[in-house]
């Protein structure tokens, strides 16, 4: 019978099974064998189910989106009514007295502890303008001119009807309002008074608001902003006054863009959460600082939900009005000026991470990895056998001489 052309190409040869030997040791090295090809199939097993995150770095073209901001922060020693939020950037944006409006203020006690609503209703007098006569109107202590009233109609005069109209006034002209003392209407309203009781207690602002897809800054200060063309300033005449006030703070949580909430990468928090900014010498006179670097950031999950956040990291510094020399670093001098304030300068970064969420093993490379380390066992352990086999016969033949 004329032999096949296969039997030529065959590579595996077979041995017949009566001149094989099998010994104890080979039986040993099978079973090590068998047992790590297992261990290395549940690894690759598990790294089939395993979900990653595969980073790719992009040229942002979302710049047209606002981000949000999310910003929550305590301050144990200025009350809530002299505290003012405002958001400027390289755009010439300003959003002022944000607090006003998308934040809400909550009031502390000296112990920290927010004071109940009721407390809160009673201190906020509400003013009844009811009871003021219908040709009334209120003087505007100079900081209008009024001197056109007689003549004029009820329509067209010039008054200043409410406390916080004359506050407006003063900072259109740039004056000091202090806490409004001998102010008719101020004083009607109860505005004086309730300052002085507020004084000495504490605020927590909790809040959301959007930021231009640029440079810029958020800062606190004290008092009413005051905007005069391409001046930005506050009217800190009463935090001056008052020496016990200060800008000490506590970040409670810092985030730009939605949370993260994705189960194979949990958030963990931002890098300025639960930040302590206290300072024990003359807080009174103290600037704080924060420099945050931002980076946008999209997550993409399996399911096809798409997350467009952004990640940030931060650095902290604070420095006395006064300027002069760090006492940590006599070598580093400080500048003087500016006023009492927290201001976070936020710089958005022009390229995109884009984190996808990807099984770390495919199917193909499952089955590739699962013959590899099959085989590579298998070859391993052969040569151990062999190894071993040939030792064994080289004692046995010195024994037996």
């Amino acid at each position: 019978m004329p032999k096949s052309t296969l039997l030529s190409i065959d590579a595996f040869a077979k041995t017949e099974e009566d001149v094989r030997v099998r010994t104890r040791t080979g039986g040993f090295v099978t079973l090590a064998c068998v047992l790590v090809t297992i261990m290395l199939l549940l690894k690759e097993w598990t790294q089939l189910h395993t979900v990653v995150h595969r980073p790719q770095l992009v040229l942002d073209r979302d710049r047209h989106l606002k981000l949000d901001l999310d910003l929550d922060i305590t301050f144990p020693n200025m009350p809530c009514a002299l505290l003012s939020l405002d958001i400027v950037d390289d755009s010439r944006e300003i959003q002022l007295d944000l607090l006003d409006e998308g934040f809400t203020k909550t009031r502390l006690n000296s112990n920290g502890k927010a004071i109940s609503t009721e407390e809160f209703n009673v201190h906020n007098d509400q003013v009844d303008s009811s009871q003021l006569p219908e040709d009334y109107c209120g003087p505007c202590y100079g900081a209008r001119d009024q001197e056109g009233n007689a003549n004029a109609a009820p329509k067209d005069r010039v008054c200043c009807q409410t406390c916080d109209d004359v506050r407006q006034a003063y900072a259109a002209k740039g004056w000091a309002f202090f806490d409004g003392n001998n102010v008719e209407q101020c004083e009607r309203e109860g505005y004086v008074e309730r300052l002085q009781r507020e004084l000495h207690e504490g605020c927590r602002i909790r809040g959301k608001a959007q930021l231009n897809r640029i440079q810029g800054n958020i800062h606190f200060a004290p008092g009413r902003p005051i905007q005069v063309r391409r001046t930005h300033s506050h009217d800190s005449s009463l935090y001056a006054k008052y020496k016990h006030l200060n800008f000490n703070h506590i970040i409670n949580h810092l985030a730009f863009g939605p949370p993260q909430k994705l189960d194979s990468n949990p958030t963990t928090g931002s890098p300025l959460d639960n930040h302590h900014a206290i300072v024990e010498q003359d807080p009174h006179s103290r600037i704080f600082s924060y420099f945050a670097k931002i980076v946008p950031t999209r997550f993409e999950r399996l399911d096809g939900t798409v997350l467009e956040t952004a990640e940030f990291s931060a650095t902290a510094h604070d420095r006395p009005l006064s300027g002069g020399r760090d006492h940590d670093h006599p070598n580093t001098l400080h500048l003087s000026g500016g006023i009492p304030s927290i201001t976070i300068y936020f710089e958005m970064s022009p390229l995109k991470v884009i984190n996808r969420e990807e099984h770390a093993l495919s199917w193909s490379g499952f089955v590739l990895n699962c013959i590899t380390s099959v085989g590579g066992v298998l070859a391993v352990g052969t040569v151990v056998d062999k190894l071993v086999y040939r030792a064994q016969r080289t004692i046995w033949n010195k024994k037996s001489r």
